[in-house]
């Protein structure tokens, strides 16, 4: 796809395995526990364009000298895990905390500001931005996930094969005849754009509008900027609850507003915050896993015939796709509140950890020859969705999609090609990592 050795085998035809090599290179047991003490002391790496570019190699660096490493990722030192295990481990680890309110004041911290400079009040964008479930602990995490669960059923999902594969469909309709098209522009970001905002409830005409905040939150530098686009959804979102709230309707806000756990409900500001999350998770990530996974079948012409000759393989490529360039690379961010200990690397209090679940996917010690593209691969154990309280709850509607657009995809066209070098895709990457474009040639 973008990496060295993946395409050099490619390139070369060697047979090899990167696992064994890699295998043969880790250290022993004296030598880790070596290499660990002196990670706690080291400086940690700068991780900048290069590692946007193509992260894979760093990881695979990294994860060769320990399991856990310090780096700076957007200009915060942080701690980043890195193999299988320990980013299993780390998931599920109850002295790594989701705390906003921490997170913040070490944020400022490292920054040089003053923390008691910050306001202390929050305008509803920005509770919208960290009072939700990915940045909350049990048992306020329990609370929200139990009353969400009960509008966001595995039934639900599956009753909207019809509806996807309608909008599909449509999209396709509309790209045919064009010859070369950017396939995330008209295709890979509309799709679950319509398929998120119509479950949840989100007008048609108000679609696009949606669709731009939240490209423009990926984007937003300046901390102003973010917190305006967010007081602009929020104040959106709070009108459409207040809509749906005086007349009900078949669609997820309107269950979220009647979900109830005996008399616990959720508050004005959770459904805000709550409907948020679903939006944009429900958006972006999906939208970069279509991406990716079209990008690494056309970058491997081998297994874009294999699965071409047999649908079968189908369910079992996009499974290959979310190990193999996962549109959620890194999981959010957890804050120490007092030494822990990961993997056999001693962490200190008051220090970022985030997990990469891009680097546990190709983990060597996990998943054989990980730089290989295989959509033949037991690829059970994927952390791409997350593991353990904070899984994703849309996992399941994203691999749905997924499967439904490549399948159409593939159906439509005989002929589907990269328009441009590979070289020239530009990649972005904040917590999510996509294209900027996918421009390609369909006939």
């Amino acid at each position: 796809m973008r990496r060295g050795s993946a395409e050099n085998t490619a390139i070369n035809g060697s047979e090899t395995s990167f696992t064994h090599r890699v295998r043969d290179m880790r250290p022993g047991p004296i030598e880790r526990t070596r290499h660990m003490a002196e990670e706690t002391s080291r400086t940690p790496e700068l991780l900048g364009e290069d590692f946007i570019r193509d992260p894979y190699p760093v990881y695979a660096r990294l994860r060769e000298q320990a399991p856990v490493a310090r780096v700076v990722l957007g200009g915060a030192p942080m701690w980043l895990v890195l193999r299988h295990e320990a980013a299993r481990a780390a998931l599920t680890d109850p002295n790594l905390h989701k705390d906003p309110e921490r997170c913040a004041r070490l944020a400022a911290k490292h920054a040089g500001v003053d923390p008691v400079e910050q306001p202390a009040a929050k305008s509803p964008g920005q509770r919208m931005l960290v009072e939700h479930m990915l940045g909350m602990d049990p048992p306020h995490h329990t609370r929200l996930r139990k009353l969400v669960a009960k509008a966001f059923t595995a039934r639900q999902i599956q009753a909207l094969r019809p509806r996807i594969e309608h909008t599909v469909g449509a999209l396709l309709d509309d790209v045919a005849g064009q010859g070369e098209v950017d396939l995330l522009k008209v295709f890979a970001f509309p799709l679950p754009l319509t398929v998120i905002s119509e479950m949840i409830g989100v007008p048609e005409a108000d679609q696009a509008a949606f669709g731009a905040w939240s490209n423009a939150l990926t984007v937003a530098v300046q901390p102003q900027e973010m917190h305006r686009i967010a007081d602009e959804m929020a104040e959106y979102l709070a009108g459409l609850i207040a809509a749906k709230r005086a007349a009900p309707a078949d669609d997820l806000i309107s269950g979220l507003i009647q979900a109830r756990d005996d008399e616990d409900r959720l508050s004005e500001n959770e459904l805000v915050s709550m409907v948020f999350q679903l939006l944009v998770a429900g958006y972006e990530t999906t939208a970069h896993l279509i991406g990716n996974g079209i990008l690494a079948l056309l970058r491997h012409p081998d297994q874009l015939a294999a699965l071409r000759a047999d649908r079968s393989l189908l369910r079992g490529a996009v499974e290959e796709f979310c190990r193999y360039d996962n549109s959620l690379h890194l999981n959010t961010l957890s804050v120490t509140t007092e030494p822990v200990e990961i993997a056999g690397v001693r962490v200190p209090a008051d220090e970022f950890v985030i997990v990469s679940l891009g680097s546990a996917n190709h983990d060597p010690e996990r998943f054989e020859d990980p730089e290989r593209f295989d959509i033949r691969r037991e690829a059970g154990g994927q952390l791409a969705f997350g593991h353990g309280i904070h899984h994703c709850m849309g996992a399941p509607l994203a691999r749905l999609q997924t499967e439904i657009a490549v399948g159409a995809l593939l159906d439509r066209f005989a002929r589907i090609e990269l328009a441009v070098a590979p070289k020239e895709l530009r990649r972005e990457m904040n917590l999510t990592r996509g294209l900027e474009s996918l421009p390609v040639r369909l006939g």
